[in-house]
């Protein structure tokens, strides 16, 4: 057994994990879900004065402080941080794990390693934030196949994204992140991150093993907690297996 790490994508807190949290306590981990600085519940930093650097440097030591071994999961935009994270931190990860999450290549920016129409994304504040979604938005893109509740939670729980760490190129290198063990969980009615068009071109590009598929939207930790446990929960067996045997 081990500890997860739980970073959360665009926008999102901490709290999208707590329904996801319980389940891996109960199988005998330990769990940490990060809320990144600059965000609300973590105003360690103006928005402004945010870099990738600083989002990967926290979450890489959080890694290093953390028990072993270290199963390292972002959702969605923390797929970018995590990866950011693996390489500062790399010889303390068990394995990578990607929920429906962006996976860069060297030298990319979000934008480009998801393959996102620039022209959907939303304004930009003065702060360097992008303008949050409204809740219908939200409820389309992110929280289709989730019940109502979850619908009034997560869109209270919603913030405007600084946009600075998403705008530059990722300095992963194949040396560092990319001998981490990758584990990717896709999720088939995903709308915010196709699954053909984006996730799965990105694990084209980084291939990973073990892939789970999922029949969720673009949040399986609020519309199907089972089941992204029980991945989850697989997965860190297989990466802790693999270790023992080399």
């Amino acid at each position: 057994m081990g500890t997860f790490i739980l970073v959360p994508g665009a926008g999102h807190t901490a709290w999208c994990w707590h329904k996801i949290m319980p389940l891996l306590e109960r199988a005998g981990h330990k769990v940490m879900a990060i809320d990144l600085p600059g965000t609300p519940p973590n105003p360690t930093y103006h928005p402004s004065e945010l870099t990738l650097e600083i989002w990967a440097g926290d979450v890489a030591d959080a890694v290093r402080k953390a028990e072993k071994p270290v199963f390292l999961a972002g959702h969605s935009r923390g797929g970018f941080v995590i990866s950011e994270a693996a390489e500062m931190a790399s010889d303390e990860l068990a394995g990578l794990i990607y929920v429906t999450a962006i996976i860069p290549q060297p030298g990319q920016s979000l934008l480009e390693a998801a393959g996102y129409d620039p022209s959907i994304v939303p304004p930009i504040d003065e702060n360097g934030c992008m303008a949050k979604f409204t809740d219908d938005v939200a409820i389309e893109r992110f929280y289709h196949r989730c019940s109502p509740e979850d619908h009034v939670e997560a869109c209270r729980h919603l913030y405007a994204e600084p946009m600075r760490p998403d705008s530059v190129p990722s300095g992963v290198t194949w040396e560092r992140w990319g001998r981490v063990p990758r584990a990717y969980i896709e999720c088939s009615d995903d709308i915010a991150l196709d699954l053909h068009t984006q996730q799965r071109k990105m694990q084209a590009a980084a291939p990973c093993d073990p892939v789970y598929t999922l029949d969720t939207d673009h949040s399986p930790f609020l519309c199907a907690p089972e089941a992204l446990s029980v991945a989850m929960i697989e997965i860190a067996r297989r990466f802790e297996t693999a270790d023992a045997e080399t």
